[in-house]
């Protein structure tokens, strides 16, 4: 079977929840579209536990792509002035990525021996672009966001990291008619029209699996491309 999970964004607890209702299996696969760390609690625990895991397929999402210059920077012990230390440019980026929801990344991080921070380091430099997956006859694309610069005639190889992890998706406009994407980024709370907000949307060759795991109307979800079961973790 095959599985896609999205923006965990450190819901450790959630994360555990919703494995075990999936009650995946070691022959599974599990597809999570991005956006693991910041916002949340314990995003380390979840890192770790993917590394872990050899059937956890690991998309890069906006935030990863913010996180992962950073983290580098924060492998080695640093000092009370860091900040004061950066490059002007490399300081602007750690200012936006605090902004967006780093503190709980930092803070596990710092916490871990230096040797795990270069393992979770080189772990997230892993993290691929997209997922695509024919499933029943059914061609799915997997990424974190929607398709910048989209074209019918593009190949899904074609879109840089840039164009996959920022787009937000207008669900009313099909990319396609014979391929369903699948994404996260954008929660389902914020899709106009959606009758059902806080759970997995559908339509239009669409399905959005970010149920807004931190928001207090929000849930982590999952779905299986086999079955089209949808999973939640409360």
């Amino acid at each position: 079977m095959i599985y896609a999970m999205s923006d965990i964004h450190g819901q450790y607890e959630q994360f555990l929840t919703l494995l075990e209702q999936i009650g995946i299996r070691k022959e599974d696969t599990l597809y999570i579209l991005g956006d693991v760390v910041d916002r949340g609690p314990e995003p380390m625990k979840i890192l770790k536990y993917m590394m872990a895991h050899s059937n956890i397929i690991p998309i890069i999402g906006n935030h990863e792509v913010m996180a992962l210059p950073n983290l580098k920077l924060l492998v080695p012990e640093i000092s009370g002035d860091f900040l004061d230390k950066l490059p002007p440019k490399v300081y602007r980026d750690f200012a936006d990525w605090t902004q967006n929801g780093s503190t709980s990344t930092i803070q596990n991080f710092r916490k871990l021996q230096q040797e795990e921070r270069h393992q979770v380091v080189e772990y997230m430099k892993s993290f691929r672009p997209y997922g695509k997956e024919i499933v029943n006859g059914q061609e799915y694309w997997l990424g974190h966001a929607g398709l910048d610069h989209f074209s019918e005639t593009k190949r899904l190889e074609e879109y840089s990291v840039e164009d996959l992890v920022w787009t937000r998706i207008d669900y009313e406009i099909p990319y396609f008619d014979d391929i369903i994407v699948v994404s996260g980024h954008t929660p389902t709370q914020n899709i106009l029209g959606n009758s059902h907000p806080g759970y997995i949307f559908k339509a239009n060759h669409h399905i959005a699996i970010d149920c807004g795991a931190g928001k207090i109307n929000g849930r982590l979800a999952a779905i299986c491309l086999d079955t089209g079961k949808e999973y939640y973790a409360r």
